[in-house]
């Protein structure tokens, strides 16, 4: 008599909780990308104002009277001290009062959203009734005037460490072979995603192996803290290190913005996250010569080490001796 198989079906309440956890997380992706985003807006962006202290003085208070926090004002002297903050990137522009006729020195290159809000609020200042002059200090390339390339190019820097170490726990076996791998793409993967964005898109500038080496960076950080992550705690640590990179990394990234338009708070955590240090490092490589580099550098370089360090720390764990067998002697 043949054998009669019947499949154990999933009791309804599982399906249910399945149905009821799929949504959680869903929403919890919705809420991530979507929050910043919608409560994106103004708030403690550095600008400079130059001119006269009585002048200065004047738009100083119409700007804190009109847009209270809006701004970290700095007050310089003269239109060149204004330009140097803007490219050493301790400003986003500057209100440029030192000529009689104001005019908005802005960098897209920084922000293309911030230098637009910035002539939004300079249009409406009394020292302009008519039209303000506007100069693009650091524009964006002729290519990619929106800057749309380097705020897509957000998702692929995240994706390229977390599918990169994803791969590389599944299809490597070897500590050391893992973190070689890493290394390997990110440099590799660096080259490809900087070829694409600098000389096919034209969405930035700079030298290109400059630019190839923050990405490399930027994908090692995020590639080996997943390593370190999966080597100590399994395939938990791995889901729950790409879930920071993704869910709070990317979203707080301020690449399509800039972190000062992120709600307050979340911009700066945002920064000290692989993907947020990497674009604001690229930027910084792309269109200001290297300023305000050292901070983006530094976090990066934190999270590559913590990762080898989680890893070495694993491998340690993995050597530990077994304790030595009490062998009792046999009777004769």
């Amino acid at each position: 008599m043949a054998q009669q198989h019947t499949a154990t079906r999933s009791p309804w309440p599982r399906v249910g909780a399945i149905v009821l956890l799929l949504t959680a997380l869903l929403s919890l992706i919705m809420i991530a990308f979507a929050w910043p985003a919608t409560r994106s807006t103004v708030h403690d962006i550095p600008l400079a104002v130059a001119g006269p202290p009585q002048v200065t003085g004047q738009v100083k208070q119409q700007l804190e009277s009109k847009r209270p926090g809006a701004f970290d004002l700095v007050t310089v002297d003269s239109t060149q001290e204004a330009e140097r903050l803007i490219r050493e990137r301790k400003v986003y522009g500057a209100i440029d009062l030192t000529s009689g006729r104001p005019q908005l020195i802005v960098a897209s290159a920084a922000s293309p959203a911030v230098a637009q809000a910035l002539q939004q609020v300079a249009q409406g200042l009394e020292q302009s009734p008519n039209a303000v002059t506007v100069r693009d200090l650091v524009p964006l390339p002729a290519d990619d005037p929106r800057g749309a390339g380097l705020a897509a190019g957000a998702l692929p820097l995240v994706l390229g460490g977390i599918v990169a170490a994803g791969l590389l726990c599944n299809l490597v076996v070897g500590v050391a072979r893992r973190v070689a791998g890493a290394l390997a793409f990110a440099i590799v993967g660096g080259l490809a995603l900087v070829g694409i964005l600098q000389y096919w898109l034209g969405s930035l500038g700079g030298d290109y192996w400059t630019n190839s080496a923050v990405v490399a960076l930027s994908i090692a950080a995020t590639a080996l803290t997943l390593l370190g992550l999966e080597s100590l705690l399994g395939t938990p640590g791995l889901g729950i290190g790409a879930g920071v990179m993704m869910l709070l990394g990317n979203p707080l990234s301020g690449l399509a913005s800039a972190p000062e338009m992120l709600p307050s708070g979340w911009g700066t955590l945002g920064q000290y996250l692989p993907p947020g240090a990497a674009g604001t490092l690229l930027r910084s490589s792309a269109f200001f010569d290297g300023h305000a580099a050292t901070r983006p550098v530094l976090v990066l370089a934190a999270w590559a080490v913590l990762g080898l360090l989680l890893v070495g720390a694993a491998a340690l764990r993995g050597r530990k001796p077994a304790p030595a067998e009490t062998l009792e002697p046999v009777a004769a």
